[in-house]
């Protein structure tokens, strides 16, 4: 580089800020950048982000942190996927999983010879030939093979944990990676007059922070990007309409299954996020058709024990800044956008933001080129979880009930046309660039909502009814096999942390 970046400061600590610090001590140690996290203690944080998706095993990796230090420290449960109740109607559910359906053959996806057999009166649910699905709703453990024989043996799992504690973990590992803190408020952002870029900021300590490249990790507030930059949002109220949450932490005497569990409620839904000392509680819902108060009253209703904590009320608008990165602020997490919990995607954005950064890491120059390139990448990625989103509500049957009659109603976005059209008319999968969510994820929410083809494919005609019949049911009885070698999810943890059992 002919002009290389020395130095980089993280406005904001939190899950974002300190998982940029220690992945970009990890990956830029060979470097020689300084790296600063300021935040406040006096400023707290949302800090409800309890559940995450299998990509964050890769974060860990990246950053060296053992699994079994990560369950121990956070007290963390495994997550095979999210269970969703009472959205197509009320009594009904269904599971989106991390791992893939059946089998395919030659060259027919699994899910087209299940829909023949399905035709044929063969009314076995497709998580039948999950199995994560299965794992999950027996409440067992198994760690995923490192070569399956075939796509039966491909699932994996996430974590749930407290984001807290995560933050604190990962503080102390940026630490001993020769991060530097400082604890105090930004009271003044130092703008280059001629080229508009952040020179350094000023604390309330006293202290003027100098800084090449800056991070903004500084919440809902955006105080580089949104503030200091004055880079614009874009507001997806009118394709997301939720707008609020209330979280409410509740203690719990049981151990619950390795699964998040989302359920419909009269104005938006409710999670359920098990740790081993509590369960995380939360209603994300539409303030045109419930008030705050009664959100949380009613959120009160369902919580299994008692509470541990005040309602922690927070607003939000769906969407996303204009860039992600303009001049030397790149945003990540809240800073840069949000979009509902739902499939607990606001952690992997932030992990996605920090790998897609390193290949362009810019010198002190800044070419815009590659802000360009990363802006491109980040609204790209935004729209395709937006998409997967709205589908969730799309294929609600929950008639005459506001909230859900008025997400059902929605115009869908082209892209999210597309698909629907694509499924709809041949069982066929659209992928695009950036895509978040693969076919299993968009699988897993149509025969949930009972959103199906009228056929099969006719390329799965190459078998006949009998030979599909037993071939399916060997894949359901080879899925029986493997649970045989798994163990209870609380056996597992207690065996890993020594805590819980």
């Amino acid at each position: 580089m002919r002009d290389p970046i020395r130095s980089i400061v993280i406005v904001g600590g939190g899950t974002a800020g300190w998982m940029a610090a220690t992945f970009l001590a990890r990956r830029l140690a060979h470097l020689g950048v300084s790296i600063t996290v300021v935040e406040s203690s006096a400023i707290g944080t949302v800090g409800v982000g309890e559940a995450t998706v299998p990509a964050i095993r890769d974060f860990f990796a990246a950053v060296e942190l053992g699994e079994t230090d990560l369950l121990r420290e956070t007290e963390a449960t495994i997550k095979y996927g999210i269970r969703f109740a009472d959205w197509k109607a009320p009594g009904h559910s269904f599971f989106h999983p991390f791992g893939l359906y059946g089998v395919p053959a030659r060259g027919v996806a699994f899910h087209h010879y299940w829909l023949k057999r399905r035709a044929a009166g063969d009314a076995t649910p497709i998580g039948d030939y999950c199995l994560a699905t299965q794992l999950a709703e027996r409440g067992l453990f198994l760690p995923p093979s490192d070569r399956p024989a075939n796509d039966l043996g491909v699932f994996n799992f996430a974590v749930h944990f407290d984001a807290s504690k995560f933050a604190a973990l990962l503080r102390r590992l940026a630490l001993a990676n020769a991060v530097g803190h400082r604890d105090a408020q930004v009271t003044r952002v130092a703008l280059d007059p001629e080229r508009g870029h952040v020179t350094g900021v000023d604390l309330d300590s006293g202290e003027h922070l100098p800084g090449d490249l800056w991070i903004d990790c500084s919440g809902f507030r955006s105080l580089l990007l949104g503030e200091a930059m004055e880079v614009g949002f874009r507001d997806w109220r009118h394709w997301l309409p939720c707008d609020r949450a209330v979280a409410l932490p509740c203690s719990s005497d049981r151990v619950h299954h390795p699964m998040t569990t989302a359920t419909a409620m009269e104005a938006g839904w409710r999670w359920h996020i098990p740790l081993r000392h509590r369960v995380g509680n939360g209603y994300v819902y539409c303030s045109d058709f419930i008030d705050d108060d009664a959100a949380e009253a009613r959120l009160r209703e369902t919580l299994e024990s008692e509470a541990l904590a005040s309602a922690n009320r927070i607003r939000f608008t769906p969407g996303h800044r204009d860039e992600f990165w303009t001049r030397n602020v790149v945003g990540l997490g809240l800073s840069s956008g949000f979009l509902e919990p739902l499939e607990s995607t606001s952690i992997t954005l932030i992990q996605s933001g920090l790998e897609r950064l390193l290949p362009l890491f810019p010198d002190r120059n800044f070419d815009p080129r590659l802000a360009a390139v990363y802006n491109r990448q980040s609204v790209l990625e935004f729209e395709r979880i937006r998409d997967f989103l709205m589908l969730h509500y799309q294929g609600n049957a929950r008639h005459g009930e506001p909230f859900w009659d008025h997400v059902r109603a929605i115009q869908p976005p082209p892209g999210l046309q597309i698909k629907l059209d694509a499924w709809r008319a041949a069982g066929e999968f659209v992928r695009n660039e950036w895509d978040t969510f693969q076919d299993a994820s968009w699988l897993s929410m149509y025969a949930g909502f009972d959103d199906l083809p009228a056929g099969h494919s006719p390329m799965a005609d190459q078998f006949t009814d009998a030979e599909l019949r037993d071939s399916m049911a060997r894949m359901r009885d080879a899925i029986t096999a493997t649970l045989a070698h798994a163990e209870p999810h609380a056996t597992f943890l207690a065996r890993v942390t020594g805590a819980w059992g």
